[in-house]
């Protein structure tokens, strides 16, 4: 599978989980997105395999990984929720 329908499948199905699952606890409004609510934060492709980390403009602190596995013509999709948040200084 090329990089960019690989790319709009995963957008696709960012927007179908978002579209369904985030509105099944939505108290104040409900929630629709397109798939040019969704932006690429990494991408790889190895062989017949790719990977994509995504997020949607939506500020909630989800992201999701897709990965297309060509071997078995099968994608997996994970949807995760930021847990953790914090700036560590460094210092020199």
């Amino acid at each position: 599978m090329d990089n960019d329908k690989f790319i709009q499948l995963c957008k696709e199905k960012v927007v179908d989980y978002t579209n369904t699952f985030m509105n099944l606890n939505s108290i104040d409004r409900p929630v629709h997105i397109t798939t040019s609510d969704v932006y690429v934060v990494w991408l790889n492709r190895t062989l017949q395999n790719n990977k994509a980390l995504l997020s949607t403009t939506i500020e909630d602190g989800m992201y999701y990984e897709v990965t297309y596995n060509g071997d078995k013509n099968e994608l997996y999709f994970d949807a995760y929720s930021l847990v953790h948040n914090e700036a560590i200084e460094l210092g020199d």
